[in-house]
């Protein structure tokens, strides 16, 4: 490990104007290099695998996790004069969970994903205590989160000291080697109470980890930490931007203020809607979680996601043989004009906001002798969209009122077939910007903000330039018959 106190070697000049922003993904890495204009000067992408040991089992090497995050980094800052460099902000998939030995802070087991759904039966032990739980963290008692990821850890290794971080964590105590989170993180693991803002002691022994240590909480934008013993930056450098994929992929879009939102469709997909400072409690099945915080002011979110969305069009691809590369599937899917009757409910690990039923399989209904391929195409992307509809109706249950318009965001978002889609199907205006890969530009933005690059929000406020703005198309009874048929099917995945 690597020493946190030593001495700074780094030392941002005047023309210190660059930020880096890491978006440390669950199938890959990609790093950013952006000015103070948001303009990306360079990017890079490094896939990396995931391990599926048995059925519901997920895992990543996380040494694999970190030699790609420094094979991006290397691509970026190629030719680039290090003292231009201002700060770097990291981003991450959220309750992917890695514990390691608090002695040789050797890592003791490869990383548990966030859908690995391994914790299912003890959550369902903790089931009697789920409303007290939702209360404190805004969580539902789920395998999702990383409290029963920890336990599952806890009990394998008996009388190991251990201690626990998300993703963030492991890459801040590879650049730096100190172990920290910040608040939309420890939001995701159910050990976080949102009144406090703090780790809560009562949640760790009722998931029976007191005794691993937990990161510390730092805010969102502010220099935490400091890059040292890392080839490919200079030491010194400041860490200064730390999020949560979907909280960085809001801010990164811009949702400053109370009532925007966004919907980013990545592995899974997810929809966060900017609550402001009020963490308000979703009677719908969203989870209430921290958005950011930024000096003394925390602002929340209302999130609710899917398991599966590009998971599903990678499951054609990998699983069925159906496609050879995930941007086929638009194109194989609008070479019909429906899907045949074929409704494809991607419930293959479970389903997630704001159903909540881990047990639920996914389903292909409706199959007969004409169907084809590309039905099976179209289908899964308008299961995709349907998913979002269910979120988007718990989300304007929970508010008296519908939303009206959403920025969309993410690889899938390029997909314009699934953007008509989800656009008939919610009855909404889906804007999306030319920058889709917000998730990094988010943390790009938290880390200018920490170190002063822009002196406050009002200075990052700006229109996106958009790509292209989709309204519904569909007539009401038809997207009302396709969304009652939907609902019946759920009920049976």
């Amino acid at each position: 490990m690597v020493n946190a106190n030593a001495p700074s070697h780094h030392r941002a000049s005047d023309r210190a104007d660059l930020l880096i922003g890491i978006d440390q993904g669950t199938s890959g890495n990609t790093a950013l290099l952006i000015d103070r204009n948001l303009q990306v000067l360079a990017r890079a992408s490094v896939e990396f695998p995931q391990y599926a040991p048995q059925p519901g089992f997920a895992e990543h090497n996380a040494d694999e996790i970190w030699s790609s995050v420094r094979r991006a980094l290397a691509t970026v800052v190629e030719g680039i004069d290090p003292a231009r460099l201002a700060a770097i902000g990291i981003t991450n998939q959220r309750e992917t969970t890695f514990v390691w030995d608090r002695d040789s802070g050797a890592l003791v087991a490869p990383a548990i994903v966030w859908h690995d759904r391994r914790g299912s039966d003890w959550c369902q032990a903790l089931k009697s205590l789920s409303a007290d739980t939702r209360a404190r963290t805004g969580l539902p008692i789920d395998p999702y989160f990383s409290a029963s990821k920890i336990a599952w850890l806890r009990q394998k290794y008996p009388g190991r000291a251990l201690a626990f971080g998300t993703a963030d964590s492991h890459l801040l105590r590879r650049l730096s080697g100190q172990s920290l989170t910040d608040p939309s993180n420890a939001s995701r693991t159910l050990l976080f109470d949102l009144a406090s803002g703090d780790w809560s002691p009562l949640l760790a022994a009722r998931f029976g980890v007191s005794d691993v240590a937990l990161p510390r909480i730092v805010p969102s934008s502010g220099i935490c930490a400091q890059v040292h013993g890392v080839p490919e930056l200079p030491d010194g450098l400041p860490i200064a931007g730390i999020a949560g994929d979907q909280q960085a992929a809001l801010f990164g879009q811009g949702c400053f203020d109370a009532g925007q939102a966004k919907i980013t469709f990545g592995t899974g997909s997810f929809v966060l809607l900017n609550t402001g400072t009020e963490a308000r409690r979703s009677q719908h099945g969203l989870l209430t979680t921290v958005a950011w915080k930024i000096g003394n002011e925390t602002h929340f979110a209302l999130e609710g996601g899917a398991f599966v969305a590009g998971a599903l069009v990678a499951w054609l691809r990998d699983g069925l043989g159906l496609i050879q590369q995930a941007a086929e599937v638009e194109t194989l899917a609008a070479s019909v004009a429906d899907s045949g009757g074929v409704t494809l409910v991607p419930a293959h690990a479970g389903l997630g906001a704001p159903h909540w039923r881990p047990d639920a399989r996914g389903m292909i209904h409706g199959l007969t002798r004409g169907t084809t391929r590309a039905h099976l195409a179209r289908a899964a992307l308008e299961g995709i969209a349907h998913s979002q509809c269910d979120i988007l109706d718990a989300m304007a249950a929970d508010l008296g009122a519908p939303l009206t318009e959403l920025r969309v965001d993410g690889g899938a978002a390029a997909n314009d077939l699934l953007m008509q889609l989800q656009a008939d199907l919610s009855g909404l205006t889906l804007l999306r910007p030319r920058m889709l890969e917000t998730t990094a530009l988010g943390a790009a933005m938290l880390a200018g903000l920490g170190v002063g690059l822009w002196s406050d929000l009002a200075e990052l406020r700006h229109a996106y330039p958009l790509d292209r703005v989709f309204t519904p198309q569909q007539s009401a009874s038809t997207v009302a018959a396709a969304r009652a048929h939907w609902r019946d099917l759920i009920g049976r995945a």
